[in-house]
Parts: C-alpha cells; sequence; structure tokens
C-alpha cells in the first residue's frame, strides 16, 4: 500500500526535470499516481475502509491541483505527464 524508497527513487529520477529535482510539480504528480494507483487497488479488496478512502480522495485532489498548476505554467509538460502516466483528464 505504501511506496518504497527504492520507487520513489526511481520516479524522482525519471521525471525530474533537472539531477537535484525532487519537489517539481512532474515529480509530485508521478509520486501521487503511483500511491493513487496502490491504494485504489487496495479498495478493491477493502471496500468498508473508510479511513483510506478519505485519504484516496485527499491525494486526488491534490495530484488534480498539482495537475491544473502544471497547466496554468506549461501546457505541453502537462500534456505530456498525463500520457505518460496514463492519465484520463
Amino acid at each position: 500500500m505504501t511506496i518504497t524508497n527504492e520507487e520513489k527513487a526511481k520516479l524522482i529520477k525519471e521525471f525530474s526535470v533537472n539531477e537535484k529535482d525532487t519537489g517539481s510539480p512532474e515529480v509530485q504528480i508521478a509520486i501521487l499516481t503511483t500511491r493513487i494507483q496502490n491504494l485504489t487497488a487496495h479498495m478493491k479488496d477493502n471496500h468498508k475502509d473508510f479511513h483510506s478512502r478519505r485519504g484516496l480522495i485527499a491525494m486526488v485532489g491534490k495530484r488534480r491541483r498539482h495537475l491544473d498548476y502544471l497547466k496554468s505554467k506549461n501546457e505541453q509538460a502537462y500534456q505530456d505527464i498525463i500520457k505518460k502516466l496514463n492519465i484520463r483528464r
């Protein structure tokens, strides 16, 4: 259900803008997407887990805000990341 440090480092390396980048919207969106996918799989088995459901909804909202910010700042980067992560929009 959680993301390991190795997975997180791999995502940072793949989506970073430069080598020291860890907090750009692209990296944060990629990490949130992975966490959302893991939690969605958990929710399929544990449909009555309302505490996790609330966390999932919060993460989806945070990712949506990051995507909106990225779209307002850099339309091409927004298009690239939704295509690369296969996010519906």
